[in-house]
C-alpha cells in the first residue's frame, strides 16, 4: 500500500488486532480498538473531524467492529489520520487567506 503524508500516530502494542470497541481518551490522545491496544497521539482537532456528519476516525474502526486489522489497515488507517492533519491546515491557510482578502465574496 503506497503511505501518504508524514505519519504522525503510533500503534505501540501488538496483538489481536481485533476491533471490539472504539474508544477516544482525550488526554491521552489514544484511539482504543479493544482493552490492549489503541493508536497513540491523536490530537483531539483530527479526531473531533467530520465530513458530510460523519466523525471520520470513528467512522473508520467503527464499521470494522467485530474485524481483524490487517498490517495494510492498520497503515491505511495512520495514512487517513495524517491526511485529516494535514487537511485541517490546509483549510486554517484557506480561512486565513479569505480573511485577509476581507472575507467572501472578493471583490
Amino acid at each position: 500500500m503506497k503511505e501518504t503524508g508524514t505519519e504522525i500516530s503510533s500503534y505501540p502494542i501488538n496483538g489481536s488486532n481485533l476491533v471490539e470497541q472504539v474508544k477516544y481518551n482525550d488526554t491521552q490522545q489514544q484511539i482504543w480498538i479493544n482493552d490492549q491496544q489503541y493508536f497513540a497521539n491523536i490530537p483531539n482537532h483530527i479526531w473531533d473531524f467530520y465530513i458530510g456528519g460523519y466523525q471520520v476516525c470513528q467512522k473508520w474502526l467503527k464499521d470494522r467492529k467485530g474485524r481483524e486489522l490487517s498490517f495494510d489497515n492498520l497503515v491505511h488507517y495512520q495514512n487517513i489520520i495524517s491526511i485529516l492533519g494535514e487537511t485541517i491546515e490546509i483549510m486554517s491557510d484557506i480561512d486565513q487567506i479569505i480573511t485577509k482578502h476581507g472575507g467572501f465574496p472578493f471583490g
